[in-house]
């Protein structure tokens, strides 16, 4: 199905032909209240669905580090005696 818009897309401001209580010169009448500009609200994409446990490869870098100071230890040690 398709709908015919008048305007693009590309101004989401209202458009002073059709806005009520607007003057000629853009001004507006005493006791009205200015249009707002509209607005987009919401995300421009869908985010994507985060996940609550930790990751494989998270547990292999904290393993590898752990594997690191040891080795480093040992090898301090080594030398100290």
């Amino acid at each position: 199905m398709s709908v015919s818009d008048p305007e693009p897309h590309g101004n989401t401001d209202p458009s002073p032909d059709r806005t009520p209580d607007l003057d000629a010169g853009g001004g507006v009448r005493p006791g009205s209240t200015p249009p707002e500009s509209s607005g987009t609200s919401g995300l421009s994409a869908p985010e994507p669905r985060t996940s609550f446990r930790f990751p494989p490869t998270g547990w292999m870098t904290i393993g590898a580090v752990v594997v690191i100071v040891l080795i480093f230890g040992a090898v301090a040690i080594g030398l100290l005696l």
